[in-house]
């Protein structure tokens, strides 16, 4: 299930061997009168004020971040609407998985109607995935939906969340389960937020990056393989090429099928099946979102096995690729029927019957219908 497009991208990569600089550090999102542009440069957020503006002319500007951003960069950014003659308020929230929630969801649209926002206001997420998806919300449910603008700061973010849309919050049972198609109006993503991170953060949105490689272009795969070093030391140079692959093999996917009725985008959710689980009956705190889709990957994986859709091999490499990033790999102490369970309220079940994104070979998945429970207890610890 690989696109024309993807395809042509990945020899291009190829064949500039070793990582140079790509031709350009925007991705354009073609989606007619919701199109946006992504743009990836070093120091991004120190202009974004302006940039934003460039493309909005709103009435006023609510930036949302969490506790742990908000220290770093909230500041600034709001002060730079307001250097440009802008109303701008700052808003924050906790910082963690447990923020993407009902109640705090309701707490900020309170907050950002007593700013004095309407329709014409813009909010801007500043953050990573949890403050993206819970902004991004926030921004399609307020006044029946306002502009947004994400400015993404963890990798997992700049690679995945802050792409194509999908915002949303949890329930206490099921991850992203209250949410909405909502595109932003840009993304501006600054690499060198990347120094920020700690090193488990940083190491968790690795696992996304190496996702893309599985189910959509074997040759990224492979480039991750021979640059390990050079993507944990954080690389200016690999980290801006990493990020512009990632987020075109992303764009060419919800080109196809922004709003899930192809099928073509769930390829996207590799993985994903069993992480959300994972962090589902773990309580949203134990695991990372990228440390559980590296569990989730590799439990996956074995399951294609199980079923005779792969060699083995193909999961030994998955695992000595998330192994040297620095991710786990083995399922944390969790009850095999309570994961079922908890993977049969994912949005790709289908009356309980569970279906899932397998491999069937490196670059390539499939969705997988009606997968037996036994063989998906089979599949949990290799």
């Amino acid at each position: 299930m690989r696109s024309s497009s993807a395809t042509k991208t990945s020899h291009e990569w190829r064949d500039e061997r070793p990582l140079t600089k790509l031709p350009s550090a925007t991705v354009r999102v073609p989606l007619e009168n919701r199109a946006y542009d992504i743009e990836i440069a070093a120091g991004a957020l120190e202009t974004a004020a302006g940039r934003v503006l460039q493309v909005i002319e709103p009435s006023r500007v609510v930036v949302i971040t969490d506790s742990t951003v908000g220290d770093l960069y909230g500041d600034p950014i709001r002060e730079g609407f307001i250097q440009a003659g802008h109303d701008a308020v700052l808003l924050r929230v906790p910082a963690g998985e447990a923020s993407k929630s009902v109640d705090q969801a309701q707490q900020l649209w309170q907050q950002v109607l007593a700013s004095g926002a309407d329709r014409k206001s813009v909010i801007v997420a500043l953050g990573g995935g949890v403050v993206g998806d819970l902004a991004g919300f926030v921004a399609a449910s307020f006044a029946r939906g306002i502009a947004f603008v994400q400015l993404p700061t963890t990798l997992l973010a700049q690679v995945d969340s802050s792409v194509g849309g999908k915002v949303g919050i949890n329930l206490p049972a099921a991850k992203n389960m209250v949410g909405a198609f909502w595109q932003p109006r840009l993304v501006l993503i600054d690499t060198l937020a990347l120094k920020t991170l700690s090193d488990r953060e940083y190491r968790a949105g690795l696992a996304e990056v190496v996702k893309y490689g599985v189910i959509l272009d074997a040759d990224f795969f492979a480039m991750l393989e021979s640059h390990v070093q050079a993507i944990l030391a954080r690389d200016p140079i690999v980290l801006r090429d990493l990020v512009a692959r990632c987020c075109q093999l992303k764009t060419d996917i919800v080109v196809e099928d922004e709003f899930e009725t192809s099928g073509r985008r769930a390829v996207l959710n590799y993985g994903h099946t069993f992480g959300h689980a994972l962090e589902a009956i773990t309580g949203y705190g134990q695991l990372l979102h990228g440390e559980a889709v590296a569990i989730g990957m590799l439990c996956a994986s074995r399951l294609a096995n199980l079923l005779d859709m792969i060699p083995a091999g193909l999961t030994e490499r998955q695992e000595n690729l998330l192994q040297s990033l620095g991710l786990p790999t083995k399922l944390p102490d969790v009850d095999d029927d309570e994961l079922v369970t908890a993977m049969q309220h994912d949005k790709k079940t289908e009356q309980g019957r569970l279906h899932f994104i397998l491999p069937t070979e490196l670059g390539q998945v499939i969705l997988v219908a009606d997968v037996r429970p036994s063989d998906v207890i089979s599949a949990l610890r290799g």
